[in-house]
């Protein structure tokens, strides 16, 4: 069973980057989908941004990241990143990757529902 490991998450300060990688324990994961969801203190968990299966064709980025963070993927690393660039108060969170199969290597979700592995978490925490 596809299973998930993140890391790269720690303590920066706002205009700081950091990486964060999502380690799949198997090859499998180039059938997946991969998207990174974050969970701030006292909000609700929302999708980051998401890249589909294979090439990793397609990605969205959610507005709130949209030109600070990328998604991206390596197979053959088994690994998926997250790209965190000029980093905000408002990026503390624990982030999670998750990874879903879907019909199609242009699509990808950032639905909770629609993910079917889920890895534990690394927290980030952005303060000057």
């Amino acid at each position: 069973q596809l299973q998930l490991v993140e890391s790269g998450g720690g303590l920066g300060q706002p205009g700081w980057a950091l990486r964060l990688s999502c380690r799949a324990s198997e090859f499998t994961l180039i059938y997946y989908a991969v998207a990174w969801f974050r969970e701030a203190p006292g909000k609700g968990r929302e999708g980051a941004a998401c890249i589909s299966s294979n090439a990793g064709s397609s990605t969205t980025h959610a507005d709130s990241v949209k030109g600070r963070f990328t998604i991206s993927r390596d197979n053959d690393k088994k690994t998926v990143y997250l790209h965190m660039n000029s980093l905000e108060p408002e990026d503390t969170a624990i982030y999670y990757c998750a990874a879903s199969r879907t019909h199609s290597d242009y699509v990808c979700y950032m639905s909770d529902g629609a993910q079917d592995r889920w890895g534990q978490g690394t927290r980030v925490t952005v303060s000057s």
